[in-house]
């Protein structure tokens, strides 16, 4: 297993990942363009792909612009092997490297991602949207919960 900085030679594996999940889809894959994915992975923020034998199974994506969680996503075939938390953690690091700005993401009601976000620490601070929460983590609270 590799954890690795995502590029643009990874999205169209990233896609693929995307479009592979069984909660939170898209309602149309054409939503989230490659060219989204390129922007936010080399001009809003950063992102990091987890590769098991030359294959993207899983992918996370941070916004610095409007300091947000933009996507951390696994394909369904390696769920609960940890490769998760990995890119939750990589990704959380690097983003509290740059800023100490809180972050947000949103994620759908009664999902294992909703039980994965609480898990890790987030706070829920409301909705974001009709369908889903929002979350947020502050660098203190992250400091704390990545000593636990």
């Amino acid at each position: 297993m590799i954890i690795r900085e995502a590029n643009i030679e990874d999205i169209k594996q990233i896609q693929i990942v995307r479009n592979s999940v069984i909660e939170n889809t898209l309602s149309d894959p054409n939503l989230v363009s490659d060219k989204d994915c390129e922007e936010f992975i080399l001009v809003r923020g950063k992102g990091w792909v987890c590769e098991i034998d030359q294959e993207i199974v899983g992918f996370a994506i941070a916004d610095l612009k409007e300091n947000n969680i933009w996507a951390l996503f696994l394909d369904p075939r390696f769920e609960r092997k940890g490769i998760g938390q990995k890119l939750h953690k990589t990704m959380l690091e690097w983003y509290f490297a740059q800023t100490k700005d809180k972050v947000w993401l949103g994620t759908a009601f009664d999902t294992r991602a909703e039980k994965f976000y609480r898990t890790a620490g987030w706070k829920e601070v409301g909705t974001h949207g009709p369908k889903e929460i929002k979350f947020e983590m502050t660098y203190n609270e992250w400091i704390s919960n990545s000593k636990n």
